[in-house]
């Protein structure tokens, strides 16, 4: 009996093991080769966008270093419900979590506050002839998004890039039976 017991128990390591060895960090799987991404370090960044465009895959290059915009709908974290924590793409800035994140139908990933005061900046922008904050990170000053005055709780509506966001699950314990 204690040889099943054993086996099972090393069955089950051998498991959480490969769980843990797939899981790769959230740079290397979006194929960046990235030496300022960090969930740790909250140091503001001053690195040119040259540095940027070589290290960056094009497209989160083009919204979070050129401000541009993914089409609406087509965005991994849309009508993505995982909980857990929104980290910036390009630095490892801690910016949301999940309990902030609400359905607004706008096409967009929406949220009504940032993690903390820090983790994003606003600045005005005047692009396509009308006026809208900008939401920027507040470490590498990457652009994320915009915010609106028509959310719930706070009413803010901090409207994001997918594509400008990492999400990190929260961990569950896994417990073993004896």
């Amino acid at each position: 009996m204690k040889q099943y017991v054993y086996r099972y128990h090393y069955l089950a390591m051998a498991l959480v093991a490969m769980l843990i060895a797939s899981q790769p960090s959230a740079a290397h799987a979006q194929g960046m080769k990235n030496p300022y991404y960090s969930r740790t370090d909250t140091t503001e960044l001053q690195v040119s966008n040259a540095v940027w465009k070589k290290i960056l895959p094009k497209e989160l290059y083009l919204v979070a270093r050129e401000g541009a915009t993914e089409q609406a709908f087509t965005g991994e974290f849309t009508d993505f419900d995982g909980i857990g924590t929104y980290y910036c793409a390009v630095c490892g800035n801690a910016l949301f979590r999940s309990t902030a994140k609400f359905a607004s139908t706008c096409g967009w990933p929406s949220f009504y506050e940032p993690l903390r005061d820090r983790s994003v900046y606003y600045k005005d922008d005047y692009s396509h002839d009308m006026h809208r904050i900008e939401v920027r990170c507040g470490r590498c000053d990457s652009h994320l998004g915009h915010v609106f005055d028509d959310g719930p709780v706070t009413g803010k509506r901090y409207c994001m890039n997918s594509v400008s966001l990492h999400f990190e699950p929260d961990k569950k314990e896994i417990k073993f039976k004896k």
